[in-house]
């Protein structure tokens, strides 16, 4: 599946999906001041290679907020909800990041994807390479990955 993503000048950036069927759809992605939500999830889910949003889409879900899963998509939803945050406010130690994850399962009444401080190590690198890319694709310009 390949993840267009294009900056756009505006509140939103854009990303076209298409899937292995060659279907596509494209989504808005409300800016964030850091790379698009959706980026963070080609992260994480690259790198564990669990099921979340993205293969949930992959799989011929609607690419929309309301994409439902079970309980390993809610985990990782919430593992990129950690990750999205401490890009905003700032790195923490590796147990840090992993109790807030752990936390915000309990609060949410599901599981955990299982997590370890290398997991969370390979994440950050992807993130900080997709970081610099995306900082360099200019207004209009499009970035794209391939899960």
């Amino acid at each position: 599946m390949d993840l267009t993503f294009v900056k756009r000048s505006g509140k939103f950036d854009e990303l076209t999906i298409r899937r292995a069927d060659a279907t596509t759809e494209t989504i808005s992605c409300p800016k964030q001041g850091i790379i698009p939500h959706d980026m963070i999830h080609y992260a994480v889910e690259s790198v564990l290679a669990h099921r979340g949003f993205l293969s949930l889409v992959a799989q011929g879900q609607t690419a929309d907020y309301a994409a439902s899963g079970g309980a390993h998509e809610e985990a990782i939803e919430r593992l990129v909800e950690t990750f999205q945050a401490e890009m905003w406010g700032g790195r923490v130690p590796a147990a840090d990041l992993i109790a807030t994850y752990e936390h915000a399962c309990g609060a949410r009444g599901h599981a955990i994807v299982a997590v370890a401080a290398n997991d969370i190590a390979a994440i950050r690198d992807r993130l900080d390479e997709l970081g610099r890319q995306w900082a360099g694709v200019p207004t209009n310009g499009t970035l794209t990955l391939r899960l």
